[in-house]
């Protein structure tokens, strides 16, 4: 049961990210789609931080709420995902299907119609697949700026120079680099020429979810796993809006599926995430349509990657030991007075990385589990991704040293702090580290990758 202080956090944490940051409401902007903040994964980081619109490079220390003047930081781990990417192959192939149906098919005298058929281009190709755009190369540039400017005594010149900042990534090419925006962030700022700084490429860590054969073989490649998302599909919410579409298309409902759905809606995702354009493709949908499709994505992600299965927060047990590793080390150098070794560690992966690890440490745990039939009953959940998991998004862990042995731990998603689940501490939002690894003794001294991701076949009796 999460205690009061904890929903009312997230809560706040919900309502600060999509309304009072909202120095320019999408409703009132013409550019930004009235639908923009149901993007899920596929949203821009500016949606759930809207004063970046204003300033990209906008920062404000106050959020942390340090306990006394005393607290000095003295290690963070970032966890971040890559920067805004072209789609992958699967969805580009159902765009093109779409397009096609489109063209082929659709009439009416609407505006926004005649826009695609006759201006609009499909200019994505299979080539694309995931790669970085320069949209994602900002993405880090900007955050590595942003987080140098939040915590100057950790991500500083002098600490990049001197090797104790670490850079770790998955070996997909929209993560290195986006790794490699990064540190161009912080070299620009520092105006630092001529010098490169390593990064190691660690999938163990980085892509852990494609190296647990119980993950794989009982969720990732089985459908069962996510049946739930398949009944919602065929469910008579997901059918109104197919036939909204249809209608509004003036096509037979039968050529309009799930899939043609979902692909009008990740093109007016794209199209703004990547060109800032609010397309004709969005015009295809009312909030009414893209909170259904957001639900239908939270409900894949909370089967396939969330709460849904219990193997899939325990393949993150390596990233989680990972983690209190080098939080330990670091509390370890500080109380012998040594200099922290490692004052930063940036790790740059995916959403499949963060997700499973924040619903491992318990974060946005709704008490009622996302089914296909209470879409209704969960239009408050804490469970949304488009919150969440934003391009960029980033779960970073800061150490701070607050005077005579008071050793204290903040976590913040996407810049803001978030309270650790369970804890009734005043200070919940930046508890006492031993605290902290008491709550999470059980996983501490268990969750091992090895044994939650071996996978025990019963022999069949002789």
């Amino acid at each position: 049961m999460l205690t009061f202080h904890w929903k009312f956090t997230v809560f706040h944490f919900l309502i600060t990210s999509c309304c009072s940051l909202n120095h320019v409401n999408p409703e009132e902007n013409p550019d930004i789609p009235a639908i923009a903040k149901y993007f899920n994964t596929k949203g821009r980081y500016e949606e759930v931080n809207r004063h970046l619109t204003e300033d990209i490079l906008a920062v404000n220390r106050s959020v942390l709420q340090l306990p006394s003047a005393q607290c000095q930081e003295i290690h963070l781990t970032a966890m971040i995902r890559h920067g805004t990417r072209y789609p992958s192959t699967n969805h580009i192939k159902k765009m093109q299907k779409l397009y096609e149906v489109v063209m082929n098919n659709a009439s009416g005298e609407q505006s926004w119609l005649r826009e695609i058929k006759t201006n609009w281009k499909m200019w994505y190709n299979e080539d694309m697949d995931g790669r970085l755009v320069q949209k994602g190369v900002q993405d880090h540039k900007h955050l590595a700026i942003r987080l140098s400017r939040l915590f100057p005594s950790l991500i500083s010149e002098e600490n990049l120079q001197s090797g104790r900042i670490k850079f770790i990534t998955s070996s997909k090419h929209r993560c290195i680099n986006s790794t490699l925006s990064f540190k161009a962030g912080l070299t620009e700022e520092w105006d630092i020429k001529d010098k490169e700084f390593d990064h190691a490429v660690n999938d163990a860590l980085m892509r852990f979810f494609d190296k647990c054969t119980k993950f794989v073989e009982e969720v990732d490649n089985n459908p069962s796993a996510v049946e739930e998302v398949d009944r919602f599909k065929q469910g008579p919410e997901m059918r109104r809006v197919q036939d909204k579409i249809a209608d509004r298309l003036n096509v037979l409902h039968s050529l309009i599926t799930h899939d043609m759905v979902e692909a009008a809606f990740h093109l007016c995702a794209y199209e703004f995430a990547i060109r800032t354009v609010n397309s004709p493709w969005c015009r295809l949908f009312d909030e009414d349509d893209a909170k259904v499709i957001e639900y239908a994505s939270d409900l894949r992600e909370f089967w396939k990657r969330g709460y849904g299965h219990d193997i899939n927060s325990k393949a993150s047990c390596i990233l989680f030991h990972d983690l209190f590793s080098r939080l330990d080390k670091a509390a370890s150098e500080n109380k012998s007075g040594q200099q922290v070794t490692e004052a930063v560690t940036i790790q740059v992966g995916h959403a499949d990385t963060l997700l499973p690890l924040l619903t491992l440490l318990g974060f946005f745990k709704d008490n009622d589990t996302l089914t296909s039939t209470n879409y209704i009953n969960q239009s408050e959940r804490s469970f949304r991704t488009s919150l969440m998991l934003p391009y960029a998004a980033n779960l970073v862990f800061v150490l701070y040293d607050c005077g005579g042995g008071d050793l204290r731990l903040q976590p913040l998603l996407n810049e803001k702090p978030v309270t650790f689940p369970g804890l009734t501490d005043r200070q919940a939002s930046m508890p006492r580290y031993q605290d902290i690894r008491e709550h999470y003794r059980a996983l501490l001294q268990g969750c091992d990758f090895e044994t939650e991701c071996q996978l025990f076949k019963q022999q069949a009796d002789i």
